[in-house]
């Protein structure tokens, strides 16, 4: 592309709102013109008012750019990535949508929508269909599309090459998840060092009933959920960044571990055949040995937006066993919705 798109970020000053502006300060296609904050930090200069708890440093253009109000519903770009906590989306995301602005949410306030795309680029691209049944039915000129809970977009990021080569009927699903999944600063660190802490907070709900609409089939307009069962059993540990999950599923047909390994390898979709520039690839990446994936060795595979699975073997249970790995807030929170976005840049849709 010759001219940048404009984007803003709702929520710039969180740490998915950091992340946002990690991954879109260089680049190719969209450039950031807008941050969007709470009250207190309009009106203030974005380095002055941010506690940057990132690796990665503060690029120093936007750390000079001045925070706007998100409560009032405007903003100079039409392309706003929205880092908002859910409470607040309910009450912001339609705001700009219904002022004509194009919401990629990270939020989990409308994923459920029945009107709401929620999108994994590699998975149900075609679910960005639903766009123009939302503007109708709400009377927008902008829309909501969301990106999947971060435990749930790995898990499905290991699920959809089995259940398209050979159906998944069942899942059973125990998750690690790291400390940067509750945000920033999140649970307090005498509750987690030395200590796991098994937690609701709707993670596992989000968990079991994602997926199956991600992986569900787009017709007249609507979702229909996939035909698939999974349980899950949801814990925080004291990692920084990486979500582990240990995962068991039940196939529609038999398959050995030859062909499991074949169905990840060659796992390869829509966002790598058009070369977006976030795509990972390969979007599956298979390690060897029964001691990886690590947090510490394999959450930036893919700069952070593969999906790695190991400890392939079968499983007394169900047919087959597995463990795997994701960056929970680069593909899991602000990846993903960044690649949601590219895939509608090159259809010429922003």
């Amino acid at each position: 592309m010759t001219n940048k798109i404009p984007v803003g970020i709702i929520g710039a000053t969180g740490a998915v709102g950091q992340r946002f502006i990690a991954l879109l300060a260089d680049h190719p296609w969209f450039e950031i013109t807008d941050l969007l904050a709470s009250e207190r930090s309009a009106g203030q200069r974005y380095g002055d008012v941010v506690r940057w708890v990132l690796s990665d440093p503060l690029p120093s253009r936007v750390a000079d750019m001045t925070v706007s109000r998100a409560d009032q519903g405007q903003a100079w770009a039409r392309v706003l990535f929205s880092a908002l906590p859910a409470s607040e989306a309910r009450v912001l995301e339609p705001l700009f949508a219904s002022q004509g602005h194009y919401i990629f949410s990270n939020a989990s306030a409308f994923r459920m929508e029945e009107d709401v795309p929620l999108v994994i680029t590699e998975v149900n691209p075609e679910h960005l269909d639903m766009i123009p049944v939302q503007q109708q039915r709400r009377g927008w000129d902008g829309f909501i599309v969301c990106n999947a809970n971060c435990t749930s977009t790995h898990l499905i990021g290991a699920l959809h090459p089995l259940h398209v080569a050979f159906g998944v009927e069942k899942v059973f699903v125990a998750t690690l998840q790291a400390a940067s999944g509750a945000g920033y600063p999140g649970i307090p660190s005498m509750d987690l060092i030395d200590n796991v802490v098994p937690h609701s907070y709707g993670e596992e709900e989000k968990v079991e009933t994602e997926p199956l609409k991600i992986m569900g089939e787009l017709k007249d307009g609507r979702v229909h959920f996939a035909d698939m069962t999974i349980t899950a059993h949801c814990h925080r540990v004291p990692v920084l960044d990486g979500h582990t999950e240990a995962v068991s599923v039940a196939l529609a047909w038999e398959a050995s571990k030859d062909d499991i390994l074949d169905a990840f390898r060659s796992y390869r979709r829509l966002p790598q055949e058009l070369g977006l520039p976030s795509a990972p690839d390969p979007a599956v990446v298979v390690v060897d040995g029964m001691h990886r994936p690590q947090p510490r060795l394999d959450r930036m595979a893919g700069q952070g937006m593969a999906t790695v699975v190991g400890r392939i073997r079968p499983c007394k249970l169900l047919d087959w066993r597995f463990s795997l790995l994701g960056h929970n807030t680069i593909r899991g929170a602000a990846g993903g919705s960044i690649l949601n976005a590219e895939l509608m840049a090159y259809w010429g849709r922003l």
